[in-house]
């Protein structure tokens, strides 16, 4: 989907925005190296292969094994070290040792006990089979996918009923409408839960519960529907908000291939304190690089509450800043799926205009990734036929402009959660407009002074201007002081708090040499 550099963009320009972008950044991997959470320990321990709740109860082992470790007071050097010496001196596997360390069958460790090339071997050999599991399932997925690739852009839709089964039904006949990717929304407020629920889940409230086993039902429903199909469908699901790492654990393992993850979105949208959003990003995405999964980031959500024209140089000033992020975690480009949205106010002047500028400038700033473009929500109404028309308008963009992955604009939004026949209509526009308009990008010059590149030229300086300010005074304060999306954040402030910690000299990094910048 890359565009030829239509704009006439100042390639100095981008550099530098590069440059600031990365300079952001630098400042705080040292803060971020330096701590750990309570969910990058959990996520340690699923990657390990421990999993399933504490017996006779719905709590789940890793949050009681990571809550002991740290009544103990010793949450500071981390889980792997203790866990893989009661597993060298008892011969257990790493969930015996769990699950009767929670028992009282065992008790934790003489701290000097940790630090032995017995336990250093043995959290090795953990970590390498972790690694072996996600690169099968990976595998796996790039077999299924082997000559079923869909076109471009991906067609991609939402199920949010609640129940992973009804989920499955509703998946199964959007991808027979002609879905690229499901996306199984998550339950209401899940970012906010502090552990990752157990088995297949039916009572979720505007969405479903993110588990390992929903993961599972839904990865194996597609991939049936694939080889029906003979076009791959995809899985996307959510690793975000205070379970971060634990989700990407679970999401490499069952082979999904998109999972939403940005690394301002938890601190702006979900109040969510700022270095555990920071460190659990930082492990997120290092293992999303070795699974192969794409991540969408939440640049969209920004034009929800501010001025899609006057912001929308926060959009990529953000959108540099999460690609500088991903690359430090190991991330390819091919695997940023930077998000952006379709949504200046209809009523506008030139509206679509301002769209095609902004849609073409992600494209050639980041050619090498696989943009997420997320359809109009913030203007829709309860006239259907309005709606429908703005999504079409919003189809064209996205076709004309080489987005990559497409979500597909409802008819019925703002009105209901979706209904099968709306998802159908939806598709149905998208893929007609992906076929009718398949060329009409190569055939289409932008004017060196017209409209569409000098809005694209204005957008660009805007944000060079921006990230030079956020560089001069920081990330951290300038979320306080409300550059993105118009929402201050405190600096003390916002949920999860008590479970960022430092590092003790002593911690045990199972990931040490598996998180190097992508070069």
């Amino acid at each position: 989907m890359r565009q030829a550099g239509k704009l006439g963009l100042n390639q100095e320009t981008i550099g530098r925005c590069r440059t600031l972008a990365r300079r952001v950044v630098d400042v705080l991997m040292p803060d971020i190296r330096a701590r750990s959470t309570d969910s990058c320990e959990r996520a340690i321990l699923r990657f390990w292969g421990v999993e399933g709740p504490v017996a006779g109860s719905d709590v789940p082992l890793v949050n009681a094994v990571v809550d002991s470790l740290k009544r103990e007071g010793r949450i500071q050097g981390g889980v792997a070290a203790p866990v893989a010496a009661l597993m060298a001196a008892t011969g257990l596997e790493a969930g015996e040792v769990c699950a009767r360390l929670v028992a009282g069958d065992l008790a934790w460790p003489a701290s000097e006990a940790c630090v032995t090339h017995t336990v250093l071997d043995q959290a090795r050999r953990l970590t390498e089979a972790g690694f072996e599991r996600i690169r099968a399932a990976a595998a796996s997925r790039k077999d299924l996918e082997q000559g079923r690739e869909a076109p471009l852009p991906w067609l991609y839709v939402i199920v949010a009923t609640g129940n992973i089964h009804e989920d499955v039904k509703q998946a199964l006949s959007a991808a027979e409408a002609g879905a690229d990717c499901i996306a199984v929304i998550r339950s209401t407020a899940q970012s906010l839960l502090d552990y990752v629920p157990e088995g297949a889940t039916t009572e979720g409230f505007g969405g479903t519960y993110a588990t390992g086993e929903n993961f599972r039902i839904m990865r194996a429903a597609l991939n049936d529907a694939s080889q029906k199909l003979g076009r791959y469908v995809r899985l996307v699901n959510y690793a975000s908000g205070l379970c971060m790492p634990e989700i990407s654990v679970l999401a490499a393992r069952h082979g999904l291939d998109m999972l939403l993850n940005d690394c301002l979105y938890g601190i702006i949208f979900r109040d969510i304190h700022r270095m555990r959003t920071l460190v659990d990003q930082f492990l997120s995405r290092a293992i999303c690089a070795s699974a192969g999964i794409i991540i969408n980031t939440g640049e969209d959500n920004y034009l929800t509450t501010a001025d899609a024209i006057e912001a929308a140089h926060t959009v990529l000033a953000s959108q540099f800043i999460n690609e500088s992020f991903a690359l430090e975690a190991g991330m390819p480009p091919g695997l940023m799926g930077l998000g952006h949205a379709f949504e200046v106010d209809p009523a506008v002047e030139d509206s679509l205009l301002y769209e095609i500028a902004t849609a073409q400038l992600t494209r050639e700033v980041f050619p090498d990734s696989p943009i997420k473009f997320m359809p109009p929500t913030r203007y829709k109404s309860g006239d259907v036929f309005y709606s429908h028309v703005l999504d079409a308008m919003f189809n064209l963009t996205s076709v004309l402009t080489g987005q990559h992955i497409h979500l597909c604009g409802m008819p019925t939004e703002a009105i209901h959660t979706p209904f099968v026949h709306d998802r159908f209509i939806a598709i149905d526009s998208a893929r007609h407009i992906r076929r009718a308009a398949r060329s009409l990008g190569g055939d289409i010059s932008f004017a060196p002074d017209g409209f569409v590149a000098g809005r694209a030229r204005d957008v660009l300086q805007k944000a060079e201007k921006l990230l030079d300010d956020i560089a001069g005074v920081g990330l951290l304060k300038a979320l306080s002081d409300g550059v993105f999306a118009e929402t201050k954040r405190p600096p003390d402030g916002g949920r999860g708090a008590d479970g960022v910690f430092l590092r003790s000299e002593s911690y045990l990094d199972p990931f040490a040499g598996r998180t190097a910048r992508y070069d």
